[in-house]
């Protein structure tokens, strides 16, 4: 399976063109969105476009999303609310937790977050992919280079369920991929030359990942 992978779109629309362009250059079977899609007060400007893109479109809230998000997405047929379900794509389970509360040196998913982290959990299988928006605490989360700010419950999530791929974003500046234990971890987030990350993965073996750039021809 190909997976087209990216978050922090933040509406912008040449982060939506560029999305556009990879979409119809490598064709893939999914575009996974982790997080602050849209403009907080202007949701469909970004769903419309992504709605006629020739794909599934699966998708969690981010912290800059407006929480009527989730309920515009009622009326899109083409896209796929992930907050704690689960859709199959080619045999690839994909599982989501929308939502990030941004703290002082970590991220936290919502107040209360062990329901939330019970029923992800159950919810995850082997080979599935994990998309939230707050990178795993300690991975892809540097601000300025010297403070981890992500999520120390999907760290948790992580290090007890291992999912094969866990797709986030949030941490702008630490776009890239990084494999711990069984986990490849992928912050997807899109940025002046980045244009998230295509991915192959069959649910089995390591995912081969390359990242995109805003301008590919």
């Amino acid at each position: 399976m190909l997976i087209l992978a990216a978050a922090d779109i933040h509406g912008r629309p040449e982060r939506i063109r560029s999305i556009q362009l990879h979409t119809a250059l490598h064709r893939p079977d999914v575009l996974v969105l982790a997080g602050d899609i849209s403009h907080r007060w202007r949701p469909a400007r970004v769903l419309d476009p992504l709605n006629r893109l020739p794909l599934p479109v699966l998708m969690v809230r981010g912290n800059g999303d407006s929480p009527r998000l989730d309920a515009l997405l009622a009326d899109y047929p083409n896209l796929y609310r992930l907050h704690l379900s689960r859709q199959c794509v080619g045999g690839i389970a994909f599982v989501g937790i929308g939502g990030t509360l941004p703290l002082p040196f970590h991220s936290r998913l919502a107040i209360r977050e062990i329901g939330m982290l019970k029923h992800a959990s159950r919810l995850l299988t082997e080979g599935a992919v994990l998309v939230v928006h707050a990178p795993p605490y300690g991975i892809r989360d540097r601000v300025f280079g010297k403070f981890h700010a992500g999520s120390r419950a999907v760290r948790r999530l992580m290090d007890h369920d291992s999912p094969g791929l866990i797709l986030c974003g949030h941490i702008h500046e630490q776009a890239g991929v990084e494999a711990v234990g069984e986990t490849v971890v992928v912050n997807c987030a899109m940025g002046r030359d980045r244009a998230g990350v295509l991915i192959r993965y069959d649910g089995t073996a390591r995912p081969v990942c390359t990242m995109l750039r805003m301008h590919e021809q």
